[in-house]
């Protein structure tokens, strides 16, 4: 079998930069991509045979650990029925059904394919249905790689160093405002600035594409006040966090009612999907029931459904796999604060449940430009470090760890004598 660098160097004559999305690629902690073979509970295993403790988790979905039995079942036997019709199913009904049924703030939902497909369609809503045309985000936020939302943009855009995207007409961002995360005063600024223009903020309730980045107290809710008193949407994009944080998301960990948010990864136990959802009234005006287009060949496939409301219901119907996320959270990241404590490491750690990461800078990281203080060169030492001894993190000091529920007590403290190790 073929090693990484040789794939690799096959890869690099066929796919732009050898990857199919940029956050593969270990250019800025200066390795070759590992290209992954297989994956079962909380490992992976390269080409090569290696195997690693995942801190990845295909960014974020394998919530319940790679190859979960009850999903994989599932899928295999979706499979013998076909695996796409292009038509309607009673799938995506039920699963439609059942998101609806168990989170509160959404009344309807519509599936599509990616994560990036559902914000775009989400901010379209939203002009629709305000009839206004900009919307403020937050410099950091990553939203997909849509024109108008390459603006100060997160995640792999700031591994890179590029700051925006070239191949976005001025016109595209014309109407996308920027404000700073955690400071109420730049969004009212902007509201004031153009007043009865903005029709939505999005915002990542819990940051996780500049590292992540918690909400100050009175945040969230400072934003829904700023909506509703502008005659704003307020649009959570919990394609990270939504059903990590909690089964409803940050929405249902904060308390926090968005007018529409967004979903991807886990609702699609793993298989490519995004979906936004919300409120019937704002919902009713997609189109074929209102005026504001979107549509999709694969949206709603029979294989992507029955994986996801296979992890939606192990998730609804198990609240103790949130029970064992918190623990190991709490075990992990309380580790590694005190393990930087001990070390008086120039650090700082962010963390909830069972998202963290660790930046390399001693200021507190609240927004995109505390994030960018972080020492990228001292990062990618770390991580060289830990894939070294079998520990899978993401290839950017501007990811986060993900924990899924197989991580084990005795897992967990390997990794904590690793970083203990990387510190002394």
């Amino acid at each position: 079998m073929a090693t990484s660098a040789e794939l690799m160097d096959r890869a690099v004559k066929v796919i732009p930069g050898g990857v199919n999305s940029p956050v593969r690629a270990f250019g800025s902690v200066g390795l070759t991509p590992r290209f992954i073979a297989r994956a079962d509970g909380p490992y992976v295993w390269d080409v090569e045979g290696t195997r690693y403790l995942d801190y990845v988790g295909s960014w974020g979905p394998m919530f319940l650990g790679h190859n979960n039995p009850a999903v994989r079942a599932a899928v295999q036997e979706a499979c013998e029925r076909g695996l796409s019709f292009g038509a309607a199913t009673e799938l995506e009904v039920q699963i439609a059904e059942y998101i609806c049924e168990t989170v509160p703030h959404v009344d309807m939902i519509r599936m599509v394919n990616s994560g990036t497909e559902a914000v775009m369609s989400a901010l379209r809503l939203a002009r629709g249905f305000t009839g206004r045309d900009k919307i403020v985000k937050f410099a950091g936020n990553y939203h997909g790689h849509s024109d108008c939302m390459l603006v100060a943009a997160g995640s792999g855009v700031m591994t890179a160093g590029v700051p925006d995207s070239a191949g976005v007409p001025a016109g595209c961002a014309q109407d996308t405002l920027t404000a700073t995360y955690n400071d109420l005063d730049s969004v009212r600024a902007l509201f004031e600035g153009n007043p009865g223009q903005v029709a939505a903020v999005i915002v990542e309730p819990v940051a996780a594409n500049m590292g992540v980045v918690l909400p100050g107290e009175g945040f969230l809710e400072g934003l829904r006040a700023l909506c509703d008193e502008h005659g704003a949407l307020l649009i959570f994009d919990e394609v990270i966090c939504g059903f990590r944080l909690a089964y409803g998301g940050a929405a249902a960990r904060f308390g926090i009612v968005p007018d529409l948010v967004t979903y991807g990864k886990i609702i699609g136990g793993g298989m490519p999907v995004g979906a936004f959802g919300g409120k019937r009234d704002i919902m009713q005006k997609m189109a074929p029931a209102g005026p504001v287009y979107q549509a999709g060949t694969l949206s709603g496939n029979p294989i992507a459904m029955t994986a996801g409301l296979a992890q939606l219901v192990e998730l609804h119907d198990h609240p103790e796999h949130y029970e064992r996320l918190e623990q190991a959270g709490e075990r992990l990241f309380g580790g590694i604060e005190s393990l930087l404590s001990e070390a008086n490491a120039p650090c700082t750690l962010n963390h909830v449940g069972s998202l963290g990461s660790v930046f390399f800078t001693p200021d507190a990281v609240i927004d995109y430009t505390s994030a960018k203080t972080s020492d990228t060169a001292r990062f990618a030492e770390y991580f060289r470090f830990m894939l070294e001894r079998g520990f899978y993190l993401a290839p950017s000091q501007f990811e986060a760890m993900f924990i899924s529920t197989l991580h084990t007590d005795e897992m967990i403290d390997e990794t904590l004598a690793a970083i203990g190790e990387f510190l002394s």
